[in-house]
């Protein structure tokens, strides 16, 4: 009887020593699942998570954004959750995740105009076992319309740059042509075909193959240069000889966007013997500092 009684008391022991280790464990998983949760809401991603059979598991409170969540809705069908997005496919993106395994990408929209990165991948666990999915939306409202008022300033700028009566180019870092104004094809009489795309040395049979030119364009983008009043003097194709005054700057571009080269022309007037001379600037006086391209002109 006395041996039964101390065998008792030592499982009862061995069971409160168990019984705190499990409790220990408990909270220090709780402790895990609050540090986790706190790390998901604080990334402003919102985030939710999906078993194999699309219920929802559990999400952050940025999802509320994209979804009308409520946390009684954990254990739920994602198919009977009303979504926010102006274009709902979830579900379907979803369950083309779930079937192929590929991490599914694009912009989404919701009904007050905010705009999200979508990305679903499947939920991998530690064993590599595919455990449902992880639906994330990052907010890229201001990206958005940081690039609408982009395209508006390119657009303005494209615009002002078509009323200009003096031609224009814009280049690439190749000295390749992105874009020309009518000006330039009116005065140079040539077609967007022949142009947009094209090295400028071989515009016009080659006439635009000025070395010293060439240089002062290579050097605008890697040393921020730019150069005024290059007078070259040169016979293009239809229309004959004609005295133009260059001038060539950096073109910044919006963020991400490779800049460009802006090469804008103009006619020099000249009388017979002036352009041997050194040409003249707008005003008339003879300008000592201009520089005078003598390359011989193409056959």
């Amino acid at each position: 009887m006395e041996t039964t009684k101390e065998e008792l008391q030592s499982l009862n022991e061995e069971l409160v020593t168990v019984n705190s280790e499990l409790q220990g464990k408990l909270e220090e998983l709780s402790n895990v699942n609050d540090d986790l949760q706190n790390l998901l809401n604080g990334t402003e991603v919102a985030t939710i998570f999906l078993d194999n059979e699309l219920r929802i598991k559990r999400f952050t409170s940025e999802a509320k954004r994209v979804s009308n969540l409520i946390n009684i809705d954990v254990g739920r069908p994602l198919s009977d959750i009303v979504s926010k997005l102006t274009s709902d496919r979830l579900v379907e993106d979803a369950q083309d995740v779930l079937q192929k395994l590929v991490v599914k990408e694009r912009n989404v929209q919701t009904a007050d105009g905010s705009w999200f990165f979508m990305r679903i991948l499947p939920y991998r666990t530690s064993k590599n076992i595919i455990d449902g999915l992880v639906m994330t939306f990052l907010d890229i409202t201001k990206m958005k319309k940081a690039e609408e008022v982009a395209e508006a300033l390119h657009g303005m700028a494209a615009s002002i740059v078509e009323t200009v009566r003096e031609p224009m180019l814009v280049l690439d870092e190749q000295l390749r042509v992105v874009s020309a104004n009518q000006a330039f094809y009116r005065t140079f009489q040539l077609t967007p075909r022949e142009v947009e795309l094209q090295l400028l040395y071989h515009l016009c049979n080659g006439a635009w193959n000025i070395p010293k030119l060439r240089r002062l364009l290579e050097e605008i983008l890697p040393k921020h240069s730019s150069f005024q009043d290059f007078i070259v003097g040169k016979t293009f194709p239809n229309i004959g000889r004609k005295v133009l005054v260059l001038n060539g700057r950096r073109l910044d571009q919006t963020a991400g966007q490779p800049d460009r080269i802006l090469l804008a022309m103009e006619e020099m007037r000249v009388r017979e013997g002036e352009e041997e001379s050194g040409g003249k600037g707008r005003e008339g006086k003879v300008k000592v500092e201009a520089q005078v391209e003598r390359s011989p002109d193409p056959d």
